[in-house]
């Protein structure tokens, strides 16, 4: 399926672009964009274009860190119809709630959940395969800004997790995100005080908040494939017991197989190429830890040895797990 994003998540590209001497609109052309896709109010662009289109700028303008230096310009009112009701809501835990619940409108590539242990919460945050370090940056960058927004100007997380490694500079990584960064990590997400989440939130007005409401639910379309990320959930939860199946699933949404089959028969998928296509984006984050033993990574990904996880990789990235890590090493030096 091919995810779409508002072209509200590039606010900013044109003129970042141009002030660090690039050429915007030659950048656009090369990833299938133009001007007016980003000049059209509330207009959708291909995520995977999006995400390109970032990590061809970062390239161009020899800015590692292009896709936070974009973040710093991002805004509640950037979520468009969803920030009318999320400024709304009363405290910090219902504003998340409504962004996540209706994330969909604005970006579909993305995935994300609260969760809540020890005192602290966590926002686990990820884009579908393909989006690369500049997206990442850039929507880590983004959740960190909306909720300075919500708690207030001087909030601080506790730490940002990222899945990739750090840059040579991190200057601007500590100016929009704090001191607290830790790279190389397995997935991305803010760690903060759970007690922020019932913090008041500083934008709401009581008398707004059922209009705002009615608004947001009015015009929400369905989130697609939600069957789907929930068996995808399910999938990723299951792999590294080694008894990921589609019985497995199917019991732990207290449903039959067949159930679950025609759920995802209408989202035009199989549970095979469901299981298939988490394992990848799971690959990308596990091989990519150079710390992480090849042995543990076929463990964790459910395979019973880790000769059929190397036949599986060498089929669907062309190589070898330990080549296309060394591949990755000698990219980042």
């Amino acid at each position: 399926m091919k995810y779409l994003v508002r072209n509200a998540v590039l606010n900013g590209y044109v003129d970042l672009v141009r002030s660090l001497g690039a050429d915007p609109l030659r950048l656009l052309a090369s990833v299938g964009l133009d001007a007016s896709d980003l000049a059209t109010h509330s207009s959708w662009i291909p995520a995977d274009a999006a995400a390109e289109l970032l990590e061809q700028s970062a390239a161009a303008t020899g800015c590692e860190d292009f896709g936070l230096r974009l973040a710093e310009s991002r805004r509640l009112a950037t979520l468009g119809p969803i920030s009318l009701a999320a400024r709304e809501e009363p405290d910090v835990r219902s504003a998340l709630e409504v962004i996540m619940r209706y994330q969909h409108l604005h970006n579909e590539a993305l995935r994300s959940r609260l969760t809540e242990a020890n005192g602290l919460a966590t926002i686990h945050l990820a884009l579908d395969a393909g989006h690369g370090r500049q997206a990442t940056e850039l929507l880590v960058g983004a959740v960190h800004r909306y909720l300075q927004s919500l708690v207030g100007s001087g909030w601080k997380p506790v730490t940002v997790l990222l899945s990739h490694d750090a840059p040579a500079d991190t200057t601007t990584h500590h100016r929009v995100l704090g001191p607290a960064i830790r790279f190389g990590q397995e997935s991305n997400g803010i760690v903060f005080y759970a007690a922020d989440l019932n913090a008041p939130n500083k934008l709401s007005d009581p008398l707004l908040r059922p209009y705002a409401r009615q608004y947001l639910e009015a015009i929400a379309a369905p989130r697609p494939e939600a069957d789907v990320d929930r068996i995808r959930e399910l999938i990723e939860a299951l792999l590294p017991t080694g008894r990921c199946s589609l019985h497995q699933v199917a019991r732990s949404l207290g449903v039959d197989r067949k159930t679950v089959h025609r759920q995802l028969v209408r989202s035009g998928a199989t549970f095979s190429s469901v299981l298939n296509a988490s394992r990848v984006q799971l690959a990308h984050q596990y091989v990519g830890n150079q710390s992480r033993p090849l042995t543990q990574v076929a463990e964790l990904l459910g395979f019973s040895a880790p000769s059929a996880f190397s036949r599986w990789f060498r089929e669907e990235f062309g190589t070898s797990p330990s080549a296309w890590r060394a591949a990755r090493r000698r990219e980042s030096v």
